[in-house]
This record gives C-alpha cells, sequence and structure tokens, in this order.
C-alpha cells in the first residue's frame, strides 16, 4: 500500500518531471505539505516562480487525493489532503492484518549474526550483532522473504587444543561446568600455555588430533560444544530473540568442504602460490588473501569463503547479510571479492556487511567492567534489570542500540535509556499501554470502538492518521537499507503525534460519532506500535 505522501509526489513528479521533495508544513494553516519544486524549475525555464507553480497546480492530477493546491508566497506549493481520502487510508491501516506492510515476497535472505565463541560468554559486542541481526531477520521475513538464520559460532581453532590439553591435565568431568566455568577454564589454560612451554607443545600436538578425528579429544571437543550451547540459549532467551539450535552453522561446519574450496580456487585460475603460501589478489587490495597457509593450514577467510558458496549454492540465497563490527569492514569487502573472482558469489546476489559501531561508557571510551575486562552480556542485562522490569529493561537496550545509525557508536546510559520520556523504548512502550487502557475503558464504560476512521476535524488527528500510513513504507525502506533507525525514528514520531492528539482531541468525553471515530484512530495506532515494537524485538505491555 503506497503511502498518501508517496501517491501525492508521484503525481507531482509526472507533471514536473523531478521528485517535489514533500516537506511537512510547518503549520497547520499551510496544510500538510510543502513543496519548493517551482522555484527549483523556474530558472530552468525561465520563468517566474509563482507562474511555475500555477501551472504544475494546474495539470497535476489530485483532486482525487487533496483540495485545491494553494500557490504561497514566491512560488511554494500548499497541499492539504482531503480528510475523507485521509480517513480512509487510515481505516485501511486498521482492517490490513499487515497494517500497510505489503509483502515483496521471493528472495532468500541470509543473514549471519550472533557468532559467539565457545567457552566463552557472550559480550556487549555479541548483543549488538545479536539484536540487530534480530531485527532485520523480523523485518525481512514480514516483508515475505524467506530468511535463513546463520550462527557461525567459533567452534573450532587451535585453541581447543590447549582448552582440551587441560582439561585432561585436571581431571575435569566437562559436564559439570557451566559457560562460566567454561570460561574460567580457558582462562587457566591460556595462562599455562603463556607459561609453559611443555603444556604449549602439548597443546599444538592436540590440536593435529582434533584434526585428524582422534575419538577421545572429539568427545571433549562436542562437550565444551554443549556446555557452551546451553549458556547461548539461555542468554537468546533471555534477550527474547528468535535464534535456535537450529540456526547452527559454526566454523566446524565447512572443515570438510575447504579443501574443495581451495580446489575450486585453483581450478579457476584466482588463487596462486606466493611464498609456499596459497592466495588470491584481488584488484584494489593492498595485500592478498591467504587461503592456505605455508604449514598447509586453512585461513578463517577459506572458511568465509566455504559459506558463501554453501549460501549460494545450497542456501539459494539471493540476499547475504553478515552482521559484524566495522572493524571487519576490510576484511568482508576482501571476501566478498575474492568469492566473485572465484565464481562463488554471482552478480546477481547480494551480499552485504552490515557493520556496528562501538558501545561506549560514560567515559566515552569503550565499555568495559571495572577492572578493565570485556563487558559480559549477563553483566549489563543484570544492570539493566535492577533499574526496571525485564521487559522494559530490554526494551531500553534494544532501543538504545537500533536507534542510532548502526555504524556510530554510542553511549551507554542505563538511567537514560530506562526512561518513559523522551527517545527511548520504554517511552513507545508506555504509548501502547495508554492506548490499551484507553480501549479498554472504553469497552468497560460501554462505548463502541469504531471499525473505521470517519471524522478527522482536528490538525493533530489529521497528523497521527496520516503518519500511520507511512508505516508499511518505512518497513520496506529498512528492508532495503538494513537501518533499522529508521523505524526507531517513524515510531518515536508516531508516539510524540499520539501524544499531541491526546492533549488536543479528547476520546472517551467526545461526543459520540467523534468517539466512535477516534477510538478507531487509536486501535490503528496501538496496532500499529505493537507491530512495529514486535520488529524490533521490543515486547509491547498493556499496562505499564
Amino acid at each position: 500500500m503506497s503511502s498518501l505522501p508517496q501517491l501525492l509526489s508521484a503525481r507531482i513528479e509526472a507533471v514536473a518531471g523531478v521528485d517535489p521533495e514533500l516537506r511537512a508544513a510547518t503549520k497547520p494553516q499551510f496544510g500538510h505539505f510543502q513543496s519548493n519544486v517551482a522555484l527549483r524549475l523556474a530558472k530552468a525555464e525561465g520563468r517566474p516562480p509563482r507562474e511555475v507553480a500555477q501551472r504544475l497546480v494546474e495539470q497535476a492530477d489530485l483532486a482525487d487525493l487533496c483540495e485545491p493546491p494553494e500557490v504561497a508566497g514566491p512560488g511554494f506549493i500548499n497541499l492539504r489532503l482531503r480528510t475523507d481520502v485521509l480517513a480512509a487510508a487510515a481505516t485501511e491501516v486498521l482492517s490490513d492484518p499487515r497494517h500497510g506492510v505489503v509483502p515483496e515476497g521471493g528472495s532468500t535472505v541470509v543473514i549471519d549474526y550472533s557468532g559467539p565463541n565457545v567457552a566463552k560468554q557472550m559480550h556487549v559486542g555479541h548483543l549488538r550483532s545479536t539484536i540487530i541481526g534480530d531485527c532485520l531477520a523480523r523485518v525481512l521475513r514480514s516483508l515475505g522473504h524467506t530468511v535463513v538464520a546463520q550462527n557461525h559460532i567459533g567452534d573450532w581453532g587451535r585453541q581447543f587444543g590447549m582448552l582440551v590439553e587441560q582439561i585432561l591435565l585436571e581431571g575435569l568431568d566437562v559436564a559439570d561446568l557451566d559457560l562460566p566455568g567454561a570460561e574460567e577454564l580457558y582462562r587457566r589454560a591460556n595462562d599455562h600455555l603463556k607459561a609453559d612451554g611443555s603444556f604449549a607443545d602439548a597443546a599444538r600436538r592436540r590440536v593435529v588430533l582434533l584434526q585428524s578425528g582422534d575419538e577421545e579429544t572429539l568427545t571433549i571437543w562436542r562437550q565444551l560444544i554443549d556446555v557452551s550451547l546451553a549458556g547461548f540459549r539461555e542468554s537468546y532467551a533471555r534477550l527474547g530473540v528468535l535464534l535456535t539450535d537450529e540456526d547452527l552453522a559454526g566454523e566446524s561446519t565447512y572443515n570438510d568442504a575447504l579443501p574443495s574450496v581451495v580446489e575450486d580456487l585453483e581450478a579457476s585460475g584466482a588463487a596462486v602460490v606466493d611464498d609456499d603460501a596459497l592466495v588470491v589478489f584481488v584488484e584494489g587490495f593492498n595485500a592478498p588473501m591467504i587461503v592456505r597457509k605455508r604449514d598447509g593450514g586453512f585461513g578463517y577467510s577459506a572458511t568465509d569463503l566455504a559459506a558463501i558458496r554453501h549460501r549460494v549454492r545450497d542456501l539459494h540465497a539471493d540476499r547475504i547479510l553478515y552482521v559484524v563490527g566495522t572493524e571487519q569492514t576490510f576484511h568482508f569487502n576482501q571476501v566478498f571479492a575474492v568469492a566473485r573472482k572465484a565464481g562463488f558469489l554471482p552478480e546477481d546476489v547480494r551480499a552485504e556487511h552490515v557493520g556496528y559501531g562501538m558501545v561506549l561508557g560514560a567515559d566515552g571510551k569503550r565499555l568495559r567492567t571495572r577492572d578493565g575486562g570485556t563487558m559480559k552480556l549477563t553483566t549489563l542485562l543484570d544492570a539493566a534489570e535492577e533499574r526496571a522490569a525485564r521487559p522494559i529493561a530490554l526494551a531500553a537496550v534494544k532501543y538504545a542500540d537500533l536507534s542510532n545509525s548502526l555504524v556510530k557508536d554510542y553511549v551507554f546510559d542505563l538511567d537514560r535509556m530506562v526512561q518513559t520520556t523522551g527517545d527511548t523504548g520504554p517511552y513507545l512502550q508506555y504509548a501502547h499501554a495508554r492506548l490499551c487502557q484507553v480501549l479498554a475503558r472504553a469497552v468497560a464504560e460501554g462505548y463502541p470502538v469504531g471499525e473505521s476512521v470517519t471524522l478527522l476535524a482536528e490538525p493533530a488527528e489529521q497528523t497521527l492518521a496520516l503518519l500511520l500510513t507511512r508505516f508499511g513504507e518505512v518497513v520496506t525502506e529498512v528492508g532495503e537499507t538494513l537501518q533499522p533507525h529508521r523505524l526507531c525514528t517513524y515510531l518515536y514520531e508516531l508516539s510524540g503525534a499520539l501524544s499531541t492528539f491526546y492533549e488536543q482531541c479528547p476520546v472517551l468525553k467526545s461526543e459520540a460519532d467523534v468517539r466512535t471515530s477516534r477510538l478507531a484512530l487509536c486501535t490503528a495506532t496501538r496496532d500499529v506500535l505493537a507491530t512495529g515494537l514486535d520488529l524490533l524485538g521490543i515486547e509491547a505491555p498493556e499496562r505499564m
């Protein structure tokens, strides 16, 4: 469903030949929208701007949408939507189960996100990847795409040599560990590795055993993964995200594919041997990608190439998203370029790195614990839940993460984030809860809640109705740009318009027909807020 601003813009562009760049009118007496398109065209046409504006309003087919347009000042065009058209559009949002979100359908989108490491607790960086990835998955599914989540956990590598050796040395039963216990084991093993050369040698030999399929080593490795997954599941349940074990696709998934990836690279001529390593040179990059190292081991870039090949060939991806911090931008740009050169990534498949910035403390530096360590996800969530109930705390954390441009760093200020005023998640939740209470009171007092919006006499209710018609357009925009902050901004504007509506338009105390129409408008706004919050992964409470 096209929004009314989109329809208006298209009609004017049809006669102007350029985007009219509609802007919301600064005052109600100027209508709903204004355009300076005539001023931009006047010089090229060699005519006064007012004459150009007059020609445009006479030629544009707007009668079914607007009151007669007005030419104002030096040549501005003022546009006022017909209230019956606005009411019908708001009613359509109310009656549509999708509230204006139009499925695009057809595409398969693979999203690589979260990606914690085995035997380590999730930290604040994983928080960002998980929340952003979850939001994008929800938005793209709402647009009718098939979304395949891929949780590329770090479940393979040399660290498992030292972990297994430490477990055998201490006689540990891995089944008795939880994830914090596994991380403490990791710390002990790493300290041991640095301090004892013979232990380091044993750890290296253990890596060879792991890679060659030694059953004892594999058994302990699997136990470490099980312990870690239990911890990850707890975190995902606490965060309220959609990831499950079915979405797991760790590094080890691609072990058997790595030799054939190398064969394909060599066969295509993309890879060459340089200084005893197999590398790929790509124009525009000042260093080659190392696929196979001198010692015959595979670099993690080889795993990323295997993943791309699998996602295109086996998962039939039309679009692949990697939700990883901006510090990996060079790596992913190079991986995509090599994959295209090798034929793993066809030109008609979009591969995009959805990079994000750091979470900062009040001092403007990377958020850390008091002793300077990496901030654990559980520590951060515990602090949030000390200030508010879990649904409110999660709304505060998620909205703060999603409401900024992803590539920007943001300051983690819990005291501000949990407020029910200002640009916060709890503020949006409060707006939804308030609507629920108004509608519940209407039912309790026997007032009919209308199924259609019929009367929009006041500017505040017109503004609210007009915003409702933009919801589908905003969701589509987020699906294309991968910028969740645009949905956050829209929902904040909608909540602000709702507050103005409450101040200027009595609902339950208004006359019968007006009350019925305003209750329908409240219902539509409640539904859009609930749907929008769900796309952000935020609960929409009925009471606060």
